[in-house]
């Protein structure tokens, strides 16, 4: 048997598969987020250690045997999460996470220095790691100087878990100290931000064993014998892992709290300018690129909670078929947008409002607008070196046809709709643990599910959608004037 953790912004899910990558069951335990000050979001690291717990409850009370069978455990979790510990393991305060944007200007600064980008081969966003640290250093000195060790969120779970300071190459890619072409941390960036070569956790890729689990917490789920922990991923490479997104040409769209267009790549092809990240994949020798929008349910349930009527409401009321684009115009940028704007400032908005502008029609300006949020995600990635011909679609947003319609036809090409399943971060994590226990052929092991539909482009719409893109292109730059 074999274990995914994937420790989410709302939550940790534990997956338990077999040897033929069955799901046995899964179990999850919640977690909130404390946002003291604007632009802040921060968790406390022991709370996802009290959820990961809940959910391996869960599954024991659920499954006891198959999991008291589990050799092998693969970590997934939020990315650029600033998790500070001291020389006895101890958290200095609570942990920045990825959508925190308090460091803006020092990711602005050091976004400047040419090296980041020539090393990472991404922009330094203010949600990366690097930024936050030069913030503690400036904001909260005292603790900085305390810092003996900076671990990513999934990481300091493996702390727990092995007692072992480990990280593995996606994650790590989102902190702007890695050498992304290398796969090894860069002294000249780390150096650049006031930080030590010793302060980061050593690196393994993501299929290969990252510590074992230590003996107390496998007698107390009932595991016996070594228990290998895989090195893991970041959520969207394990993600790529669960769906199979593994290989040159493959890619998906993630309708998620944020929006993520994911391609594999067979070679590293940075191109920061685009604000397309470039990051290692969970896999050896292997990179992808990911265009990244901060808001895409999120804009949905924004929309929902303003109206009063739930999200399935909202889209119920559009109907099955796909309309042309009403003129009215909705820019999704609730909390700043990453690709391709890299602006942690911008605000979203309404345009083009009549009288006859009524909840339907703003419900569908909002999914058009997500949708072409993730085409500007595409022609990044277009820009960068990839092709991409069709994509998967998978997160809570996919569960809408008519949206899944809507970016088909904004990206002019197909997309698939897996077979009913759990395709997602866990079962990638869990993979992940399968392979680094077994010694598995990665590429064998991450397939992709088969496809149950395929939605196409509405080509009919295909010139009505091309004219509210060009319109909707054009808003940002006037938007931006008037927010800045």
């Amino acid at each position: 048997m074999y274990l995914g953790l994937d420790l989410g912004t709302s939550g940790v899910k534990a997956l338990l598969i077999d040897g033929e990558q069955r799901i046995i069951g899964s179990a999850h335990g919640d977690l909130d987020v404390s946002r003291p000050h604007d632009g802040w979001s921060e968790q406390n690291p022991a709370d996802w250690i009290r959820a990961c717990e809940e959910a391996i409850a869960g599954l024991k009370a659920a499954h006891p045997a198959e999991l008291s069978a589990v050799s092998g455990i693969g970590l997934s979790g939020q990315m650029h999460g600033a998790t500070l510990i001291d020389a006895s393991n101890d958290v200095l305060r609570p942990c920045i996470l990825w959508n925190d944007t308090r460091s803006f200007a020092e990711a602005a600064a050091l976004d400047a220095d040419p090296r980041f980008r020539a090393i990472t081969g991404n922009i330094v966003f203010p949600g990366f790691t690097a930024p936050k640290l030069v913030w503690v250093a400036k904001n909260e000195p005292e603790i900085f100087a305390k810092v003996a060790k900076v671990l990513l969120p999934k990481d300091y779970l493996r702390l727990w878990l092995t007692g072992e300071h480990i990280s593995e190459m996606s994650d790590s890619a989102g902190t702007s100290w890695l050498d992304t072409g290398k796969r090894a941390w860069s002294t000249a960036l780390l150096d650049a931000t006031g930080m030590r070569g010793e302060q980061m956790p050593s690196l393994v890729e993501g299929t290969e064993p990252g510590g074992e689990l230590r003996r107390e917490l496998a007698a107390a789920w009932g595991m016996s014998g070594t228990v290998t922990v895989a090195g893991g991923a970041g959520d969207n490479a394990a993600s790529a892992c669960g769906m199979g997104t593994v290989s040159a040409g493959s890619a998906f769209v993630s309708l998620g709290t944020s929006g993520v267009l994911f391609a594999a790549n067979a070679a590293y092809l940075p191109k920061p300018e685009s604000a397309v990240h470039a990051f290692c994949h969970a896999l050896p020798d292997t990179w992808h690129q990911m265009g990244v929008i901060l808001s895409a349910t999120d804009a949905l349930n924004w929309h929902s909670h303003v109206t009063g009527r739930s999200a399935a409401e909202l889209t119920a009321e559009l109907g099955d078929t796909l309309n042309a684009p009403s003129g009215v115009t909705f820019l999704p940028y609730l909390s700043g947008e990453r690709t391709p704007h890299n602006d942690a400032g911008i605000r979203g908005a309404f345009t083009g409002l009549a009288h006859t502008s009524d909840r339907p029609a703003l419900t569908q300006a909002v999914l058009e607008g997500v949708s072409f949020a993730i085409r500007d995600s595409l022609e990044a990635l277009r820009s960068a070196g990839t092709v991409i011909e069709r994509v998967t679609a998978i997160g809570g947003g996919s569960r809408s046809r008519y949206w899944l319609a809507s970016i088909a036809t904004a990206l002019g090409i197909p997309v698939d709709i897996p077979a009913d399943g759990d395709f997602g971060a866990a079962f990638g994590a869990a993979r992940l643990g399968l392979i680094a226990a077994t010694g598995a052929d990665p590429v064998s092991v991450c397939t992709a599910p088969a496809t149950a539909e395929t939605i196409q482009p509405v080509t009919a719409l295909t010139a009505s959608y091309e004219d509210a893109y060009r319109r909707y292109r054009a808003l940002y730059p006037a938007l931006k004037a008037l927010a800045h």
